[in-house]
């Protein structure tokens, strides 16, 4: 079955891949779209992972300031070029990373990110805290290690799920529009602001 460019044009549409690749996509699937859509997805995300390394020196200073004015975000999100920073789509998901921000009240952008003290502390907490309900050392250890991952789930915004799409988490959203618009995407920095707050 020969692929029609109505076909070509719908599945660029859907996932602002290029022209060959949709018309690609299509012919391997015999025009099946969502074959088609899924393996443009993961052709798109193994491309994400090596652009993962590139520099991102362009982009923008995001906000995002809550209805009645008592609560403000400001993120940045840089890109390769000043071109993408420009587009729809770049400044549409800074926008949703702010409104995700404003949230969920992260306090770090990646694990990296938080002092080494502070995962000590915290890893240690939760040992003791599994002491305390009679768990053994060894169990303890493994309990504490558990709890990690939900504290970086609340603490971490690229371990939270994406408030828009809860089947998505912020570092899958970063893929998935890395895969889309074909530049390396990085949330650089962040500050919350609500009034009467610390």
């Amino acid at each position: 079955m020969a692929t029609s460019a109505e076909q070509v044009k719908q599945l660029r549409e859907q996932t602002g891949a290029g022209m060959l690749d949709c018309k690609k996509a299509l012919d391997m699937h015999g025009g099946d779209v969502a074959k088609a859509t899924a393996w443009l997805m993961e052709k798109g995300l193994a491309s994400a992972a090596k652009k993962a390394s590139r520099e991102t020196n362009e982009g923008v200073i995001q906000t995002y300031v809550h209805a009645g004015a008592r609560m403000a975000v400001i993120v940045e999100v840089n890109c390769e070029t000043d071109f993408v920073a420009r587009t729809p789509e770049f400044k549409a998901v800074a926008h949703d990373i702010a409104i995700h921000i404003a949230s969920t009240s992260p306090k770090y952008v990646r694990k990296e990110d938080i002092p080494a003290e502070v995962l000590n502390a915290q890893i240690e907490k939760f040992k003791q805290d599994a002491m305390k309900e009679g768990k053994p050392a060894n169990i303890a250890e493994r309990i504490a290690q558990g709890r990690m991952e939900k504290y970086y789930q609340e603490n971490v915004l690229l371990e939270q799920q994406f408030v828009k799409d809860d089947s998505l988490k912020m570092s899958e959203l970063l893929k998935a529009t890395v895969a889309k618009i074909g530049e390396n995407i990085v949330i650089r920095r962040f500050t919350r602001y609500e009034l009467g707050g610390e």
